[in-house]
């Protein structure tokens, strides 16, 4: 439930940082950085989430201790999409 947790904040952070830019983003026309950051932040996002989700599985499974592993990560998995589920509610009702 950690794990999930921290992938949720990160993407909290991500999608905050993304929100309020946009506020203060001048009116000058787009440069070759916008998808520069776009494709950076989208392979740091995907190597983040990566770590979150498989890192200590992985270590377990690897150290012998395979059904604890597999556990975690499904248990990951399943906390993440709980609170998925709980922010579409949110965002359809709200």
């Amino acid at each position: 439930m950690i794990n999930a947790l921290a992938a949720e904040a990160y993407i909290t952070g991500v999608a905050s940082f993304m929100f309020f830019a946009e506020k203060y983003m001048s009116e000058e026309p787009d440069t070759i950085f916008a998808p520069i950051f776009m494709l950076s932040l989208f392979v740091l996002s995907a190597a983040v989430m990566a770590y979150i989700f498989c890192l200590w599985p992985l270590k377990l499974y690897l150290d012998g201790e395979k059904e604890a592993g597999v556990k975690l990560f499904l248990q990951t998995l399943m906390s993440f999409a709980a609170f998925t589920s709980i922010i579409l509610v949110a965002l359809l009702f709200v």
